[in-house]
């Protein structure tokens, strides 16, 4: 009976070939060529009583839905995971914003926006995972360079309307020429709805009263990406 048990336990990363190991893997071909379970597994360094790192990670994605629910987990979501103690918690979360971070470097250079493709990349991963929607706003100056940006609101699972008030606010303190808002659609399909864009020619109109235009209204999806100002929606 101990013969057959201990024959369907699960394999511990210590005797999984060298080569196939994570970071071994991650070493010899890179991070693109490790899956997320993979991935999630070394950053959680072991696994639990008789479950590797890659088991606990598999786990983990599994109870959580996937890779996407692991970004807006918080501590307490974490922590209640079986195997993911506060230390691994707290680690899992300071990595989760190191990306963040490293993704809103590029606001230091002053990106200047001349397209709406050029909005829609420079917020697409900052805004293409969280489950609720968030409503951001650019604010640029007179060459449509980016002088400041601001999360106006972060709504329910399909809502995050915002009022123009709250939008051109900050704007204004900032003296912006212009704006560019943006908000994403966690369902994955960027499509306005009829509240989208009664919204923006409410925008609009408030932008044309304070003097700061509303260049564009853009909604993200799941790596893709509508403009308002290409639809001849503004």
């Amino acid at each position: 009976m101990s013969a057959m048990v201990h024959a369907h336990r699960p394999v511990l990363v210590r005797e999984i070939p060298k080569e196939d190991r994570p970071r071994e893997r991650m070493m010899l071909h890179g991070a693109d060529s490790l899956s997320n379970a993979e991935l999630l597994a070394i950053l959680l360094r072991t696994g639990s009583r008789g479950c590797s790192a890659v088991d606990l990670a598999e786990q983990i994605l599994k109870r959580l839905g996937g890779i996407r629910n692991l970004i807006d987990a918080d501590l307490n979501e974490l922590t209640a995971l079986p195997g993911i103690g506060p230390a691994k918690a707290t680690e899992l979360k300071a990595a989760i914003e190191i990306g963040r971070r490293v993704v809103r470097v590029r606001a230091e250079s002053r990106p200047t926006f001349e397209s709406p493709a050029d909005a829609a990349d420079y917020m697409m991963d900052r805004l293409r995972f969280h489950l609720k929607e968030h409503f951001v706003v650019l604010h640029l100056d007179t060459k449509n360079r980016l002088i400041g940006e601001e999360i106006v609101s972060i709504g329910s699972l399909n809502s995050s309307i915002a009022h123009p008030r709250e939008i051109f606010k900050t704007a204004l303190k900032r003296s912006a020429a212009s704006i560019i808002c943006l908000h994403n659609h966690p369902s994955g399909d960027p499509t306005p709805s009829i509240d989208d864009v009664k919204v923006t020619r409410r925008l609009v109109e408030a932008g044309q009263i304070l003097g700061i235009e509303l260049l564009d209204h853009i909604i993200i999806g799941e790596n893709c990406y509508i403009s308002m100002q290409e639809k001849g929606w503004l």
